[in-house]
């Protein structure tokens, strides 16, 4: 058997609502255990930091406007990994030293293939000094200069999470966070994967806007539910060009606007907008050389009822959650990213040609050792 390695994943998504935490063992192959998750919650002072800086920086060259923003919030969220991790470590009474290699992914502010760029707020080394661990960070840095998107990362976690509960093929798994992105699991080994439209996003935003802050999301699709769908505004918003590009393909959360919306309910406005979430994973099917037998979705948009029975009914495919395999969806990625972190370490390739575009199947990560 090969050598197990104990790694700590960290995912903060676009919504910057907190840190999820995750310890795992893997040897980097086909072996993996859950060991413990847990969430850090971002004060809603630094939740406002995030998303001023992020409405701030629409492309490349404003990363440079406001660079000492970018600079004094890197270093604030890097403390805050910091933190998450010593409290997740004291909760769970697990000794530092059991830990090989921390994966930080960061907090994105910016991602664009068109300017070949994703920019993730994640000072590994500053991170790796501050509790004296191994850090694998800017894990999309290595594949955007060899031709690829960048994203999405997670694919080859999909497929290890495919084969550990024998999920019959072909499948797909849809982690709807900010953004909604895609993987097929082919019969003959083929594995695709790519973003398929906004996620939470939009809803999020409109409803933050809308409510002046007093509602940070639809909590279980309760206000789409009491909608209906303006079809007019919701066919503006599919004939994006984005949507019929073959993948792979990437967006980032200021790919997406609330300018069609116009003067609708909150209701009504939720409704659409959930739906355009819904039409985009299901319209993304047509890419697929064969329909899946299953649709597996993870991420917080899982817990939004009206999405699952929306994409239940515009696919009639069988659609559930990944909780029914015993694995938390909110703990997906930040699961995914310490395996990542793993396979970095090893030496071992995280993208491919059919996930991210990239030229040649590629490692990733950049190395922080401890001194």
């Amino acid at each position: 058997m090969r050598k197990l390695i104990t790694a700590i994943g960290l995912m903060s998504g676009t919504s910057g609502d907190g840190i999820d935490v995750s310890l795992i063992k893997s040897d980097g192959e086909d072996f993996f255990e859950s060991i413990k998750d847990y969430f850090y919650p971002f004060d809603a002072n630094i939740k406002i930091k995030i998303r001023t800086l992020k409405d701030n920086i629409e492309k490349k060259s404003d990363l440079e406007l406001n660079q000492h923003s970018i600079d004094k919030l890197e270093k604030e969220i890097t403390i805050l990994h910091a933190d998450a991790i010593k409290n997740f470590l004291i909760k769970n009474k697990i000794n530092k030293s059991e830990i090989d290699v921390v994966g930080f992914h960061g907090q994105t502010i910016l991602h664009s293939f068109k300017e070949k760029i994703s920019r993730q707020l994640a000072d590994g080394k500053l991170l790796s000094d501050l509790l004296n661990l191994n850090v694998v960070y800017d894990f999309r840095k290595n594949d955007i200069e060899n031709g690829g998107h960048g994203a999405p990362l997670v694919p080859i976690f999909h497929k290890l999470i495919q084969k550990k509960n024998n999920i019959k093929l072909p499948t797909i798994f849809v982690n709807i966070g900010g953004i909604s992105n895609i993987t097929y699991l082919g019969k003959e080994n083929e594995i695709l994967s790519f973003d398929s439209g906004p996620g939470n996003f939009l809803i999020d935003k409109f409803l933050q806007l809308k409510s002046k802050n007093k509602i940070q999301f639809d909590e279980g699709g309760n206000i789409a539910s009491k909608g209906h769908v303006n079809k007019i505004i919701l066919k503006k918003y599919l004939n994006d060009p984005y949507y019929k590009l073959y993948p792979p393909k990437s967006l980032d959360v200021n790919d997406f606007s609330l300018g069609y919306i116009g003067n609708l309910t909150i209701e009504n406005s939720t409704t659409t907008l959930t739906d355009l979430t819904a039409h985009t994973i299901v319209n993304s099917l047509n890419f697929f050389k064969e329909n899946p037998l299953s649709i597996i979705i993870s991420g917080g948009g899982r817990k939004n009822n009206y999405i699952l029975n929306k994409i239940r009914d515009l696919s009639n495919i069988d659609t559930h959650t990944i909780d029914i395999y015993k694995i938390d969806g909110d703990f997906l990625e930040s699961q995914a990213f310490g395996y990542l972190a793993i396979r970095s370490l090893l030496k071992k390739i995280i993208s491919f040609p059919e996930t991210t575009g990239v030229d040649n199947p590629i490692t990733g990560g950049i190395f922080v050792g401890i001194k």
